[in-house]
């Protein structure tokens, strides 16, 4: 009897700890897409970390244009009324021991603190992590490609091409080539693809290793929602996994970014920090985890409504939004049915709950969750808070 209650208790064991641990997995609130002083953005990393872990972010990668904030920068602080003030909160905030500045003929010359020095000040285990990451930047004539580089451990030089399908696939490889060299995992994305009409769902169809793109970032120029003769990044997405699919591809995931350049200038015309992001169902706040939880498809991207419950099971995508009071909820599951060329609603639910099992003639289908709130500082006049999660496919027995 002794000996069979020892493998009970054992097996009850084994059984309670596999079950904590599956619910260890918690959300966590992420920008993957941040500019600073470093490169084109017009405040001190620090002042940005600040600014994403008082407003409930868990992790932040600071992506500058071909750079990584090491060694020796200095940024000569715009004579802008504006700029000249930040610079003064800046120093009250960190001080003179903190600081290094000094008075030139051009103005106040800052030197900039490097993700070394500034990392200690936020990361804390479970609360704010940040991320070493870079947005390789490469041009073809006046057509631009910037691709989302996050946990690297140096910088990586843009490559060339002579076309964008070789130009993309060259910097894709070149990052992954990264990754198996530092021997961990490395988040690769395809930022905002309507940037100067660079880029075509034709050409991500032929691209090999893609797994993410934006599919809503918060800057002005990104044209977003496209035009009279350019697909949406959205109608984009859809059109690429259709191909995907066929061609037996990992389907495109998609994320939301704030690209977040102005952080003393507020409006449509500028590019401010809060309007998009991800939210990633991960064991721990640590890279690896937050990245393999990304791989799998465990997280969504959002520009304000806030999920309860997603999952996916039995082949069936279910949704629960964290409800706000006297706001309006439509939860759209679209995707596309075998032998079609283009997705469709399948089915449009209001309310704050709905769930989809995908049919045997779908091959993917994700969804959309659009309030009526309207969003605060929106990327676009009249934008209302919307979230989207993964395309997901049909699981066979």
């Amino acid at each position: 009897m002794n000996k069979y209650f020892k493998i009970l208790s054992l097996v009850l064991a084994i059984f309670s700890f596999s079950t904590t641990t599956a619910q260890e997995s918690k959300w966590y609130k992420g920008n993957l897409h941040t500019h600073s002083y470093w490169s084109d953005g017009d405040e001190f990393p620090e002042m940005i970390m600040e600014w994403y872990k008082d407003h409930d972010y868990q992790f932040v990668a600071l992506s500058d244009h071909n750079i990584i904030a090491e060694g020796v920068k200095a940024k000569i602080i715009p004579q802008e009324k504006i700029y000249q003030k930040a610079f003064k909160k800046y120093l009250k905030k960190y001080g003179k021991d903190w600081i290094n500045y000094r008075e030139t003929t051009k103005g106040i010359q800052v030197q900039l603190k490097t993700l070394k020095e500034f990392k200690p000040l936020f990361e804390e285990p479970e609360k704010f992590m940040i991320f070493k990451a870079e947005e390789v930047t490469s041009y073809l004539d006046d057509k631009a490609v910037h691709m989302g580089a996050i946990n690297i451990e140096n910088v990586i030089e843009p490559q060339k091409g002579a076309t964008i399908v070789e130009l993309i696939q060259n910097n894709l490889d070149a990052i992954k080539e990264h990754e198996k060299k530092i021997g961990r995992p490395v988040l690769q994305h395809l930022n905002h693809p309507n940037f100067t009409y660079a880029i075509t769902a034709e050409d991500i169809k032929q691209i090999n290793g893609e797994r993410f793109f934006e599919v809503f970032n918060g800057h002005p120029y990104v044209n977003n929602y496209g035009d009279s003769i350019h697909d949406s990044t959205e109608e984009m997405w859809d059109q690429v996994n259709i191909a995907y699919h066929s061609m037996k591809k990992p389907l495109l995931l998609g994320i939301a970014t704030d690209d977040s350049h102005h952080y003393h200038k507020f409006g449509s015309k500028w590019s401010n920090a809060g309007r998009g992001w991800v939210v990633v169902k991960s064991e721990t706040l640590h890279p690896t985890n937050i990245i393999e939880a990304m791989e799998r498809g465990d997280f969504y991207a959002s520009t304000g409504v806030e999920l309860l419950e997603l999952k996916f099971e039995n082949n069936k995508l279910s949704i629960e939004v964290q409800a706000e009071n006297n706001v309006n909820y439509d939860i759209q599951f679209i995707g596309v049915k075998k032998g079609s060329t283009k997705s469709e609603i399948f089915q449009s639910i209001n309310g704050a709950k709905a769930s989809y099992e995908l049919p045997e003639d779908v091959i993917f289908v994700r969804a959309k969750i659009v309030s009526d709130k309207e969003k605060e500082n929106p990327y676009q006049k009249g934008d209302t808070e919307v979230a989207w999660t993964q395309p997901v496919s049909k699981k066979q027995p």
